[in-house]
């Protein structure tokens, strides 16, 4: 008999997780408690409880061609950065595609995963689910956990003293839809994560003034990159995450700074990280420096304290006056239908071998898909995950039991962790983790191996953006279409933005310039790449 497995969340990562078992002949049941997959990027005016809640203007941070399923790409039609409502469509078409649908359970919730009587001996789970009303035990052979991160918030009110005094409205960004609530109002937000600056800049529009509170600053990229190029694709490349990671520390960061400061100087306009922070995640918007420039928002430090209707910043004597704060301070890791035991988060911290397996089980049959961050696209590494998953599940390529796992399991130690010191962006640079998960399942290319039969494709994936689809050229579960897929990509990229060309125009595909750097591969190649 075909090995069951149960999928918790018809979001990104469930959806990928269920084609990855059938890829692998298992056989999957979706479990989704709304009516419709999408998970986050599902829209509704509502906010459901236990289900990630978006604001009806959400934008993608990372453009189509690095955002895809590897053997699935985004239609050329559709824009370089997608407005949600055309991801949905997009994870419609593959729900489509793959026949996922009848795979999935709706209005159905699970309401607790527990080991089932011989799980040392089997590694098989009990989980009881509940649709209208009535609940169901069933026995799985193993359980992939798809419920993200944006479920829960972090609302650590007693962190703003003052705060029980104040009269004006605050809420968490979880709650927010539509700008209008900020009408003529006087409006703080809290925090500078991508939620937080997205909202600050749509209230600036409606809002008499608006604040932006941080106490760490960020840095700001904005999707628009070198040369009118979408960051993404320029920014994640092998030739650049091997430079950044050969750098010592210290030169990796005056990089970065160098980098980023290009565009306008941070310290100018009150933005420049703490030192502690210069290695964190950048926060991506377009609008935000123009918006500082033209007095639309005002930085201001950590607040230190709240009164009636004022608050007061530290490193600031004068009260400002404030009518609504949004509190956008994140989410926090939740199971609620699980043992603690099973995944332990303290401090918003997980203890996952490579932020999948918990370290502590006998028999790894259960896995948590998409809970890390990345300096790039999570719908690749989701499914990237999930296939290295499957392929755990199904007993193929147990790299899992290795020393390191193993001392793992011994010690009860978190090898990885949610949001720990390793929230720093380039110890989870998007391809140097990609290319470890891929190790694992023999789906990394060899770019020596390709420069042998394939030069030009060796340089585009060396060179060029390090696009999904180069997990699909060579392994198991490789993609007849990848190779096509790569020399497209930025065909794709270009032909919703290239909508009048002039008569005398330049090449689509910039990566032609990349033939020059034959010689640098090679050098790359002997240094150990």
């Amino acid at each position: 008999t075909r090995m069951k497995v149960a999928v918790v969340g018809a979001g990104v990562s469930g959806l990928v997780a269920t084609k990855c078992c059938l890829d692998e002949g298992l056989e999957p049941t979706c479990f989704e408690k709304s009516q419709d997959i999408g998970g986050l990027w599902r829209f509704t005016e509502d906010i459901e409880a236990g289900r990630p809640s978006l604001y009806a203007s959400v934008i993608s941070n990372t453009s189509k061609e690095m955002s895809s399923y590897s053997d699935f790409p985004y239609p050329e039609d559709f824009p370089v950065f997608l407005p949600n409502a055309w991801v949905l469509e997009y994870l419609q078409r593959y729900t489509e595609c793959f026949s996922l649908r009848k795979h999935i359970k709706f209005g159905t919730t699970v309401i607790s995963i527990r080991k089932h009587s011989d799980f040392a001996t089997t590694g098989q789970w009990d989980v009881v689910t509940e649709l209208d009303g009535k609940q169901t035990l069933h026995v799985f052979d193993a359980v992939m956990v798809c419920v993200g991160e944006h479920s829960e918030p972090s609302l650590p009110l007693h962190s703003f003293p003052g705060i029980e005094k104040f009269q004006g409205h605050y809420f968490h960004s979880r709650q927010y839809k539509h700008p209008d609530v900020f009408q003529g109002k006087r409006v703080l937000v809290v925090g500078m994560g991508n939620s937080g600056v997205d909202i600050a800049v749509e209230a600036s529009h409606v809002a008499a003034k608006v604040t932006i509170s941080t106490s760490r600053g960020a840095w700001l990229l904005s999707r628009v990159y070198d040369h009118g190029y979408p960051w993404d694709m320029v920014f994640n490349t092998r030739l650049m995450s091997l430079i950044r990671n050969s750098l010592p520390g210290p030169l990796s960061r005056e990089l970065l700074s160098y980098k980023v400061n290009q565009r306008f100087n941070h310290e100018n306009y009150g933005l420049q990280p703490e030192k502690s922070c210069l290695m964190r995640e950048p926060v991506l918007n377009d609008d935000l420096p123009s918006h500082i420039l033209t007095g639309r928002i005002t930085i201001k430090a950590g607040v230190k304290e709240f009164n009636h209707n004022s608050v007061l910043f530290h490193n600031c004597p004068k009260e400002e006056p404030v009518d609504i704060v949004v509190f956008c301070t994140g989410y926090k890791a939740s199971f609620p239908f699980l043992e603690e035991e099973i995944i332990k988060v303290e401090n918003k911290h997980a203890s996952l071998y490579k932020y999948v397996f918990p370290t502590h089980l006998q028999k790894p049959t259960l896995g948590v898909i998409g809970l890390i961050k990345t300096s790039g696209a999570m719908m690749p590494v989701m499914e990237m995950q999930a296939r290295w998953v499957t392929r755990i599940f199904k007993g193929r390529r147990a790299n899992m039991w290795s020393p390191a796992y193993q001392n793992a399991v011994q010690a009860g130690s978190a090898l990885s962790s949610l949001y720990s010191k390793k929230d720093f962006f380039l110890q989870t640079e998007w391809v140097v983790y990609m290319d470890e998960i891929a190790s694992l399942i023999g789906a990394k290319p060899s770019v020596l191996r390709l420069l042998c039969r394939d030069p030009r494709l060796a340089l585009t994936v060396f060179f060029g953006p390090c696009t999904p689809y180069q997990y699909r050229l060579e392994g198991p579960g490789s993609w007849e279409g990848a190779r096509q897929a790569i020399f497209t990509q930025w065909d794709r990229t270009l032909k919703p933005t290239r909508t009048r060309v002039p008569a005398r125009s330049s090449s689509l595909c910039p990566s032609i310039l990349l033939v020059a750097g034959l010689l640098l591969l090679l050098v790359a190649l002997f240094l150990g790449f």
